[in-house]
């Protein structure tokens, strides 16, 4: 029986790549995390950006809440299984009436995991609407290749190093994925996803984390950290990430920069789809 989705739900993932929408913070909850991730914005005075937008969860009590939230933990127990690993986590903040977009792509062009079973939780702290620049999805894409990406580095474009997969769909296509502020969407590693820019007169907050199955590993060097939200780790493909003990702390600041560092030695060895294919 299922912890938290519909079985309409968790058909839709199995057969699209994607699920949505789901009930899982409390306006207060919202509130909560907004308030915290815009009184740090305000103290730095900047908007949150690299590296805080990354793994926010090893620095913020507000993103550590979300990442191990009951809610979003049994919807994603649903999916992969009860032993589940935080692998990382990125904040996009649009700004209101902003040209900023997110071009078409997979997530997994950026993971290096093997098998392919990642899933990304999408958390709305503000309206995630079609005005607002919701995400887009192609269902059933997640049953295809991997695709390769190339960088297209626009000012505009909010995905680090401009990576993408240019001129394979439009800025009209796929299904539109509107939340409420609270809810989240579920799609696979694979699925093929993108979204235009901001017409809302507030800021688009979406919490982007990603959750692997304990039996995932990853390829290639340096070998990366992972953090266990829930269940047991029996196999110990990730170096151990320990859950955040104080807010913005030295310890906190310390785990969180070795995470950015080995997340983009990852990265910055780019992506091909031989080498995400295994």
């Amino acid at each position: 029986m299922p912890k938290r989705l519909s079985h309409a739900q968790l058909d839709s993932y199995r057969n699209e790549g994607f699920a949505f929408p789901v009930d899982v913070l409390s306006p207060e909850e919202v509130r909560r995390a907004r308030d915290g991730l815009e009184a740090w914005e305000a103290q730095s005075g900047r908007p949150l950006a690299y590296p805080e937008k990354s793994a926010a969860y090893l620095l913020f009590d507000w993103a550590d809440a979300l990442a191990f939230h009951p809610a979003v933990l049994d919807a994603v127990e649903d999916l992969i299984g009860p032993d589940i690993l935080v692998y990382h986590s990125t904040i996009f903040v649009k700004e209101a009436n902003a040209p900023a977009f997110v071009h078409w792509h997979q997530d997994g062009a950026y993971f290096f995991l093997e098998p392919p079973e990642q899933v990304t939780a999408w958390i709305a702290l503000s309206e995630a609407s079609v005005r607002a620049g919701c995400m887009r999805i192609i269902p059933g894409s997640h049953r295809g290749d991997w695709l390769e990406h190339r960088d297209d580095p626009s000012p505009d474009n909010m995905i680090p190093r401009g990576q993408g997969v240019l001129g394979r769909h439009g800025p009209e296509d796929g299904v539109l994925m509107p939340l409420a502020a609270g809810q989240m969407s579920l799609h696979h590693t694979k699925a093929l996803h993108a979204s235009g820019p901001n017409a809302n007169d507030d800021r688009r907050i979406g919490v982007n984390i990603s959750f692997i199955p304990a039996h995932v590993r990853p390829l290639g060097a340096p070998r990366p950290g992972a953090l266990l939200a829930r269940g047991t780790d029996r196999h110990g493909h990730f170096a151990p990430e320990q859950r955040l003990q104080g807010h913005l702390s030295a310890q906190a600041r310390a785990a969180h920069a070795e995470h950015c560092r080995l997340f983009r030695a990852r990265q910055d060895s780019g992506f091909s789809a031989a080498a995400a294919a295994g």
